[in-house]
């Protein structure tokens, strides 16, 4: 069974997940860690509870989602994985950050890309790979149907969605990624959002201002 935890890193307040199982195994989801004390947090934790990071994947590649990839990719030995249309945002993400003052260093190095459709496992645990552009060309989501949750990026908030006036953004996509998409899924389904807290699929089906 997967366990889910989050740590909110960075001045925007971004959700990176941590997922793992008895294996002792754990994939780093969304890596925010922007200053050397979070990436201490994240590394400190995950010795705490003797994990060991196999898998370093995204969401989506705004800067606030990956800030700490080069740190994770280097201390943990791990190759980004992400949807082939992230791979521009993640080159440009130093200079999104600049135009709010918060430069870092850039991952450079070699990547891979995860496919819709497509699965990661965790042990005998199964994530099924959701497309779900619209907040950003190539958004995906990380879904459990044994466990009924959903990791979801920037797609889907409690009572919101995913901002689109981003370069690569488009509104209509984006709702239709979650009435299309996530919305087939169970109404009990958990999602862990990129930022504030969880919710779940029939809560926004029922409340969400963006979509009722």
């Amino acid at each position: 069974m997967i366990k889910v935890d989050v740590f909110t890193f960075n001045p925007f307040q971004e959700n990176t997940y941590v997922l793992s199982n008895e294996t002792g195994d754990a994939i780093i989801i969304d890596p925010g860690c922007y200053f050397s004390a979070e990436w201490e947090e994240l590394k400190n934790q995950l010795a705490a509870k003797q994990l060991k990071p196999v898998r370093l994947v995204f969401t989506h590649c705004h800067l606030d989602h990956v800030f700490g990839t080069g740190w994770a990719a280097t201390h943990y030995n791990l190759l980004p994985e992400f949807h082939k249309q992230e791979e521009i945002v993640m080159e440009m993400a130093p200079v999104a950050g600049a135009k709010y003052g918060l430069t870092f260093d850039n991952y450079k190095g070699p990547v891979s890309f995860i496919e819709e459709g497509t699965n990661i496992t965790l042990g005998q645990d199964i994530l099924k790979v959701l497309f779900a552009p619209g907040h950003s060309p190539g958004s995906i989501c990380f879904y459990s149907a044994d466990q009924h949750f959903l990791i979801g990026g920037d797609v889907l908030f409690r009572d919101s969605i995913g901002r689109t006036d981003l370069p690569g953004g488009n509104h209509e996509q984006l709702l239709s990624s979650i009435l299309n998409t996530l919305f087939t899924l169970p109404d009990e389904t958990v999602v862990y959002p990129g930022h504030g807290g969880p919710t779940t699929i029939g809560y926004e089906k029922r409340h969400n201002p963006f979509l009722t």
